[in-house]
């Protein structure tokens, strides 16, 4: 069974969240033969792997959503003109009318055409003037047109990459993902597997609302946009996979046909932490909180900073570990480091990247400040060294915390609001004053673990899920593991 991943702005470019979930899914299928198609945001990045692939991965495929017309930089002989189902197809998906996709797709995957020169052309002018006349007439047409070709570049571009045969395709998201293993099913058969661990469509409407490089009815404009890219995939899909119910829920109420739903948690190997590394010389004296994260906007490490300020200053025996990387010209990292300068907290370390089984013997608790998350494996890690979680309330933080379903077993940590400096204060403060109430909580955390986030589960459940796409696709999956062709 040959399975295509398409993953999108993760996998193999930065470590972490989805990424190791990528690398751990494609590790514990060494029968499968894995294509990684990435979408990435420009050839800046291209071959910057932080991942070593496993054998089982035969190739990786890079599509990036700001690039070189490259046909736009040949000479062409010809003005580039659509012919009537193609006309069709295109203004069904500008509209957003009884999408043709399939027809979408063929004119992108056959017809050789520079994507500037569509953009340029009569037939979009004409096509955005139709969805101008029919819902934006309030606003400049001018502005509009342009705010269109920007909006389609990036998808265009998408669909103008060569996509590999395969028998199934694995979308870790919908998006610009879902969009290329939905056209590569159309072009070459097969299954479309969609696993979201986050809702994406839902994602992007809240990056837009907060946006201020969009402003009015563009807003509008865009949300609409990602909605329809997501419907496409849940349309195309055999089957669509969340990390928790709520989640399911929403992709129900986006769209998605109930019965293609499944609820596939995370999983973690418990035995990675089974013989740890304790506490070291002087750790006793702290009480050591460690936040497993790449310093990037969306994991708030600024609120997560100012907290332990002012924690500090109540409590005196915390102390921080902020274990991850970062880049070093990135400028939300100078930012973090700026108010590092500024505030000058004690007892606060950056480890940079590490290997966790390094350090969370050493910690007392382990904290999330994220604004978005889906089922973070941050958390399942500390379980399994048993330390209580502080978390935001984002994706299933509040459901690994303090359970869900028929799970009884009570807090295994202290769930606060989103961009909450008082609230994650508090929590810290809390911990550091009661030990066996965090000892306790660290307990329960290995329980709740223990009895449902397993790898050993998430694999099993991936494997019943990998045998029903074969069995779709009229494919096997091989007993033995596959290697690539330089490792045979």
């Amino acid at each position: 069974m040959k399975v295509c991943i398409v993953v999108e702005g993760c996998y193999p470019y930065v470590v972490g969240g989805v990424s190791s979930w990528v690398h751990s899914l494609i590790k514990q299928f060494p029968n499968v033969e894995f294509i990684i198609q990435t979408i990435a945001a420009d050839r800046s990045i291209r071959g910057k792997f932080v991942y070593e692939m496993p054998d089982n991965v035969s190739e990786i495929r890079e599509a990036y959503v700001q690039d070189i017309d490259w046909i736009g930089m040949k000479k062409r002989h010809k003005k580039l003109h659509l012919n009537k189902k193609e006309f069709q197809s295109l203004q069904s998906l500008v509209l957003n009318e009884n999408v043709d996709w399939n027809g979408v797709f063929s004119y992108f995957a056959n017809e050789t055409f520079s994507i500037n020169d569509l953009l340029m052309g009569k037939d979009f002018f004409l096509i955005a003037k139709s969805l101008y006349e029919k819902r934006y007439e309030n606003i400049t047409f001018s502005d509009f047109l342009w705010s269109l070709r920007s909006m389609y570049l990036p998808l265009f571009l998408c669909m103008k990459t060569p996509l590999p045969k395969a028998d199934l395709y694995h979308c870790v998201a919908t998006g610009y993902a879902g969009i290329l293993g939905s056209m590569a099913k159309s072009l070459y058969g097969g299954t479309l597997l969609i696993s979201e661990h986050g809702i994406y469509s839902r994602e992007r409407e809240e990056d837009i609302i907060k946006a201020t490089w969009v402003e009015g009815v563009y807003k509008n404009v865009w949300i609409e946009h990602f909605k329809k890219m997501s419907s496409c995939a849940y349309d195309n899909a055999n089957r669509v996979t969340s990390l928790f119910e709520y989640a399911r829920h929403l992709q129900v109420e986006l769209g998605c046909p109930e019965e293609k739903t499944l609820v596939t948690p995370n999983g973690i190997d418990p035995e990675r932490f089974a013989h740890i590394q304790g506490k070291k010389e002087n750790d006793d004296q702290y009480f050591n909180i460690g936040a497993v994260l790449r310093i990037a906007p969306i994991k708030d490490v600024k609120t997560l900073i100012n907290a332990f300020y002012y924690a500090k200053q109540r409590e005196p025996s915390l102390k921080l570990w902020i274990m991850g990387p970062w880049e070093q010209e990135d400028p939300y990292a100078k930012e973090v480091f700026a108010l590092v300068d500024t505030l000058k907290p004690q007892d606060l370390i950056f480890t940079g990247r590490i290997n966790v089984t390094e350090y969370l013997g050493r910690m007392d608790a382990t904290i999330l400040s994220s604004i978005s998350e889906g089922q973070p494996l941050t958390i399942l890690e500390g379980f399994a060294a048993k330390c209580p979680a502080i978390a935001t309330n984002v994706g299933n933080c509040e459901g690994l915390v303090y359970g869900e379903g028929e799970d009884k077993l009570g807090p295994a940590g202290i769930v606060t609001d989103t961009m909450s400096v008082s609230g994650l204060a508090d929590a810290m403060v809390k911990l550091a004053r009661d030990p066996q109430l965090a000892k306790h909580m660290g307990e329960v955390g290995y329980q709740r673990l223990m009895a449902k986030y397993q790898l050993s589960q998430m694999k099993e459940t991936y494997n019943n899920l990998y045998h029903e796409m074969a069995e779709i696709s009229g494919c096997t999956l091989d007993e033995k593991p596959f290697l690539r062709a330089d490792r045979r």
